[in-house]
Parts: structure tokens; C-alpha cells; sequence
């Protein structure tokens, strides 16, 4: 496993470069977003070429947005940089990256979904970065959910999250700017899942890897940017299902998979992203009850044959429902079993 290094935090006024990594901005969220980052965190975002296309259908050339990342991670007077949201093609851009620049530049990187792909390369670098971006993040709802800011002012601004508290409350409700209030639904906290020779008495400590499940389903198809195995002795697995609503059976199929590549055996822990169940732009219907035990039971029966050690937290609040937790990889999780609470530093 590489040595990892937390990238210097912010502080009030610092720069941010905001980028398009994957798909441009669209307005009026993207105005939204910016405005909190100046009022409520008291940052100077930054706003890079690839982010000015507002609008835009199409992204730039994949090696125009790798040349971005690096000027922006190179740029002495860039604290942080920020994608504005997720797409289904950044996985492009990561051949085209010189890892030189990157990880002699060392700067917090946060972004999720399609961004995970980046993640997943700075992970490669050693270098830890953070589950938040302008859209969904900072730009939906009248005012930012209290729970996520708490823990984006974390990761923007300290060098952990510290305990990681379940929500009090959550939806996946679609936000409309000109609609109806989103309804929130109260949470049931976290769900601990012991495997049948796993340890209650010890706690379980290891550097997150994964994200969203496409992203991380792509890198396995891939193999291209994947760890030396053995970089996962130990390690914490993420994952969380995002907007496409993927079957659970797919879930459990690719973790079977993991399993009989020799991967799955190697994680000490999961981390599993509460399901966002809702999507008006899926074809699919998921009653959220019935899908999050599908996917639990999916998750469980390939922990149970392949890592029985294993301690599984699910209902974790990072990905795409709402609030959420930026769950930086490459970050220090910390399972304890004992006191059924997780750390992340």
C-alpha cells in the first residue's frame, strides 16, 4: 500500500479552483454553489475554463481536462480543487495525466461520482481526497443541509472527519429549483454487520478504497488503474450505488467476482453508501426498504463467503443521497465494533 499524505487544509480566503473534469455546469445551481462556497465558507473559488462552459452538452477533449487538473494541482496560490459535477466519462481523461505533477503537488481534490475515477488515481499517488462537489453538494435545497456542512468544513479546513455520525434524517427526493420542497425521511442510524469469524472485540482500521459502484465497477473491468493486490491487505472498501440504481444481484455479482479474483479476502472492512432508491430519469422502480435489504443481503453473502473476517457498516450518508458525508479515500477508517462508531481521519 502506498504511504498516503493528507494535502495541507484550507483556511478562509484561500484559493479554489473550480473545474469540469467530467460534464460542465448548468445554471441556476452553478451560481448557487459558487455563492456558498464565497458567503458561508469564505473561499475565492477559482473558476477554470472547463467550468465557464455553462451549459455545455458536451465536455472538452479528455487531454484538455487532464491538462487542466495538473496546471490547477501545479498552481502554487490553488489550496483546493473542486469538480462541479459528476458525468459518465472521466475515466478517459486519467491515461492522458502525468502522475509526476500530481504527486509532486499535493492538493485536496473533491469531487464524487464520475470523479471517483480521479480518486481512485490520486489513491494510486498516495494522496487523500474528499467525496464533495458544487452540484450535488453545495447546490441543492433553499440552504445547505447542516450536516453536510459540518463535515465539508472538516474536510475543507482540518485534517479529519473525526466520528462519523449517522444523519438524523435523509432523503433522494429530486430537487427542483422551481418546485416543491424535497421530503426528508428519518434515519434508523447505522447498520452493523459482524462476519461469522469476525471479532466483536476489535476494532477494524484500514484506508478507504472505492466509491461509486460504476466507477469502481469500471476500474475492475479495466485493471488499468487498479492497485498492486496486495496495496488492499487491510484496506476499507467503500461503496455507494448512486443515481443509476444499479439491480442488487449486479452488486453481489460484482463483489463475487472480487472475491474470486483474490480481492475481496484482502479488505479488513465496508463501508456501504445508504441507496439512493429515487430517480424519475431511470426506467426503475425501487421501494428504498426492500432494495436497501436487497443490496445488504447482496453484500453480506459474498462478505460471508470470501471475507467471514470482514466488519460491514452500511447506511454510511456519502454518496448520493442527501446529507452527506465527503468519505475522503485514502482516508484512516476506523470500524469499532465494540462501540458500533466509525472514525475517519
Amino acid at each position: 500500500m502506498p504511504s498516503f499524505t493528507v494535502p495541507p487544509a484550507l483556511e478562509p480566503g484561500d484559493t479554489l479552483a473550480v473545474l469540469a473534469p467530467s460534464r460542465p455546469p448548468a445554471e441556476p445551481w452553478f451560481s448557487v454553489a459558487l455563492d456558498r462556497l464565497r458567503e458561508t465558507f469564505g473561499l475565492d473559488p477559482v473558476v477554470y475554463p472547463t467550468a465557464e462552459r455553462v451549459g455545455a452538452e458536451e465536455p472538452v477533449p479528455p487531454a484538455e481536462r487532464a491538462t487542466e487538473i495538473e496546471r490547477a494541482f501545479a498552481d502554487p496560490e490553488v489550496r483546493g480543487v473542486m469538480a462541479v459535477t459528476g458525468g459518465d466519462d472521466q475515466i478517459r481523461v486519467l491515461r492522458h495525466l502525468d502522475a509526476d505533477v500530481l504527486r509532486e503537488n499535493p492538493t485536496r481534490f473533491y469531487g464524487f461520482s464520475d470523479n471517483d475515477n480521479l480518486r481512485l488515481y490520486l489513491w494510486n499517488l498516495g494522496i487523500v481526497s474528499y467525496a464533495a462537489q458544487l452540484m450535488p453538494t453545495l447546490a441543492l435545497d433553499p440552504d445547505l443541509h447542516p450536516y453536510t456542512e459540518r463535515y465539508l468544513r472538516r474536510a475543507l479546513f482540518e485534517d479529519g472527519l473525526g466520528v462519523v455520525d449517522p444523519a438524523e434524517e435523509w432523503t433522494d427526493g429530486w430537487y427542483e429549483f422551481d418546485g416543491e420542497p424535497r421530503e426528508w425521511r428519518p434515519t434508523d442510524g447505522h447498520g452493523w454487520w459482524l462476519g461469522p469469524d469476525a471479532d466483536a472485540e476489535r476494532a477494524v482500521e484500514g484506508r478507504v478504497w472505492g466509491g461509486c459502484y460504476s466507477i469502481v465497477s469500471w476500474h475492475l473491468e479495466t485493471s488499468r488503474y487498479l492497485p498492486d493486490p496486495d496495496d488492499f491487505d487491510g484496506a476499507v472498501l467503500a461503496l455507494e450505488t448512486s443515481e443509476t440504481l444499479p439491480d442488487a444481484a449486479d452488486v453481489g455479482y460484482t463483489l463475487r467476482s472480487m472475491g474470486e479474483r483474490g480481492l475481496l479476502e484482502r479488505f479488513d472492512g465496508v463501508l456501504v453508501g445508504r441507496p439512493k432508491s429515487f430517480n424519475p430519469r431511470v426506467d426503475r422502480d425501487r421501494d428504498f426498504e426492500e432494495y436497501r435489504s436487497d443490496i445488504r443481503d447482496a453484500v453480506t453473502t459474498q462478505l460471508a463467503e470470501y471475507a467471514p473476517d470482514a466488519v460491514a457498516v452500511f447506511d454510511v450518508d456519502f454518496g448520493h443521497t442527501d446529507p452527506h458525508v465527503p468519505l475522503p479515500l485514502g482516508g484512516l477508517a476506523t470500524l469499532d465494533a465494540r462501540e458500533n462508531q466509525l472514525r475517519v481521519d
